[in-house]
């Protein structure tokens, strides 16, 4: 890895290999696979991240110093140089929005062209799912910035059904028959960085000005169908709980989370109740020119993501 102040990284037309992309989030699951992917696709990458530290270990790539998105200064500096950003949503928090909201000003501010942005499938101001609710008001806030943008809206993670899934084989929430579509971190990775590479137009990068791209997996299930998945997976019964409001709220008292986070938890099921989480989009196959994974491709692939649910011996 290369790590330089921000006076002498590279710039938007760096002979190298074009414009430089900053990947946010780059220590986690997706702002990392995107990053891997940009890099070894050649494009000229600068990751950012909260702490520097935690950030990978990719050679050629330009590491900025901390930038935690409500500090508009430090996120200014660090993308100085930049013509595009990989914006991936913050971790939930009260202040989420105006976090995005900083990050978004400083981009501008800093001379960033365009922005790809993480959403989240059925975003919108009344959306069931409480955190949805803040991916609208930042793709609002991205829309009036004036900088070009695609939004790249996903569904759940296909990871997050085996982690729901207490020890006890059941998967508890008010979801009731409804349906999601969830999708694998990859497949977004993969959509993402198709968007993010060059490809078209008069600067390179333009075909996907504007859209929005809603990823999902190949078809919409049920939590009982899912909770029949793991079954397969695991070699023991796991079953779906169906909750009422009142008793997801009362299952999930008892982790000493603050109000806001639990109703987002609880709202997060109720969406799927809703009919909000059933879209499925042909996105990912349009993007990659394959199809995304099933749960049962996920699990195959990834067996240690239900090592928790497996009996001794």
């Amino acid at each position: 890895m290369t790590t330089s102040s921000h006076e002498d990284r590279r710039g938007p037309d760096d002979s190298t290999g074009g414009p430089l992309t900053a990947v946010t989030g780059a220590s986690g699951a997706l702002g990392g696979r995107v990053a891997k992917r940009l890099v070894r696709a050649g494009v000229p990458v600068r990751l950012l991240g909260r702490d520097p530290s935690r950030l990978p270990q990719l050679p050629g790539a330009d590491t900025a110093p901390a930038a935690p998105y409500g500090d508009g200064e430090a996120m200014r500096r660090a993308l100085a140089g930049a013509h595009t950003l990989f914006l991936v949503s913050a971790h939930e928090s009260p202040d989420r929005v105006r976090e995005h909201i900083s990050a978004v000003d400083a981009a501008t501010a800093a001379g960033v062209e365009r922005i790809v942005y993480v959403s989240f499938l059925g975003a919108s101001p009344d959306a069931t799912f409480t955190f949805a609710r803040d991916h609208w008001e930042t793709e609002a806030h991205i829309r009036v910035s004036g900088v070009r943008h695609t939004f790249l809206r996903d569904s759940w993670y296909l990871a997050g059904l085996p982690a729901m899934t207490g020890a006890d084989g059941v998967l508890r929430g008010p979801g009731g028959e409804g349906r999601v579509a969830a999708v694998a971190h990859e497949d977004i990775a993969d959509a993402a960085t198709e968007v993010l590479l060059p490809g078209g137009g008069p600067t390179g990068d333009t075909a996907h000005d504007g859209a929005t791209y809603d990823l999902t997996g190949p078809r919409a299930f049920t939590l009982a169908e899912a909770a029949e998945e793991l079954s397969r997976a695991t070699g023991r019964t796991i079953t779906y709980a169906p909750e009422t409001r009142e008793e997801a709220y009362a299952s999930r008292s008892g982790y000493g989370a603050p109000d806001w986070e639990v109703a987002g938890w609880v709202t997060s099921y109720e969406a799927i109740a809703a009919g909000e989480m059933a879209t499925v989009s042909d996105a990912v196959q349009r993007l990659t020119g394959r199809p995304p994974m099933d749960l049962a491709g996920y699990l195959r692939e990834h067996p240690d993501s239900y090592r928790h649910l497996l009996l001794p011996g």
